[in-house]
């Protein structure tokens, strides 16, 4: 797609963050940013219309005044200002109706010391028709965070991989000129014992593996010739999907995972791999819907 990049921002620090780094997303791909805060109505017997009129005044002018930095920061870069007076999560919903991609902080302002990842990001993630970057929390400067690593991570099934999680991977390498990880995590067979038990031979433990780097470069093949300046490891791990995704995260710019979609709203929701890698991964993590 090439709508813009949507970024929900509370005045929060950790929104900020968030929002900064889609600005350098945003300029990557050529489109415009268009920054959204939500303030909701307060119940009247908190506060009476010109309370909550006062309210609105404050929000819109944090969102004017951070669009006026973010253009300050980042000249040439189309910055759009959005303030609703509905929720959070419908409110970045709708500005991501026609994104191309919709980043939030982990957190705003609300949530409790411990919590990783804020029910407006889990929603977001969960539901939106595009993909959803959700920033960690983290006291690293927003520059640094992109820049240190140098991969980027994506988790694949290697036997049902998503064309849309694949696709979204190799363009944030290729627009990063950063080393694609495709991290595929595998197990042995049921009938199987343990794999630290000394009763599977080394022999079968190999023939496995081999054939699973084998899936796997069948499933990267027609992307790599579509891609060849991206260079690509494949990444097979006996390991448990999420535990072998938020290890791969350490040293990445950024992690990508794929999300099954459903024509039915109220299924809609994160699987138990993206959920884990949301709350334990240390970069940012993408989000991309996929036909089930």
């Amino acid at each position: 797609m090439t709508g813009p990049v949507v970024a929900g921002v509370d005045g929060s620090e950790r929104s900020l963050v968030a929002a900064e780094w889609g600005a350098r997303e945003a300029h990557r791909r050529g489109v415009g940013l268009r920054l959204t805060h939500a303030c909701p109505p307060l119940p009247r017997r908190v506060s009476p219309v010109p309370g909550w009129t006062a309210w609105q005044n404050v929000g819109e002018q944090m969102l004017r005044r951070t669009a006026d930095e973010f253009r300050g920061r980042h000249p040439g870069l189309d910055v759009e200002g959005v303030h609703t007076d509905t929720e959070p999560e419908q409110a970045l919903l709708a500005a991501a109706a026609d994104a191309a991609l919709l980043v939030v902080g982990a957190r705003g302002w609300g949530g409790f010391d411990g919590l990783a990842v804020g029910s407006v990001a889990l929603c977001v993630a969960a539901t939106a028709d595009c993909p959803v970057v959700t920033v960690p929390d983290t006291a690293t400067r927003p520059s640094a965070m992109d820049q240190d690593a140098d991969e980027v991570v994506a988790g694949v099934n290697a036997h049902d991989p998503a064309d849309e999680t694949i696709g979204f991977a190799f363009r944030a390498a290729r627009e990063r000129d950063a080393l694609l990880r495709v991290v595929h995590a595998w197990a042995l067979p049921p009938a199987s014992p343990s794999a630290w038990m000394l009763t599977v031979l080394e022999e079968d433990r190999g023939l496995w593996e081999d054939q699973e780097s084998q899936v796997v470069s069948d499933a990267l093949r027609a992307w790599r010739e579509k891609c060849p300046q991206v260079p690509v490891v494949p990444d097979v791990v006996l390991l448990g999907p999420a535990q072998a995704l938020v290890r791969a995260s350490e040293r990445a710019r950024l992690l990508v995972v794929g999300r099954r979609t459903s024509p039915r709203v109220a299924e809609r929701r994160l699987g138990p791999v993206a959920h884990a890698v949301l709350h334990h991964a240390h970069c940012p993590v993408a989000v991309v819907p996929h036909p089930a």
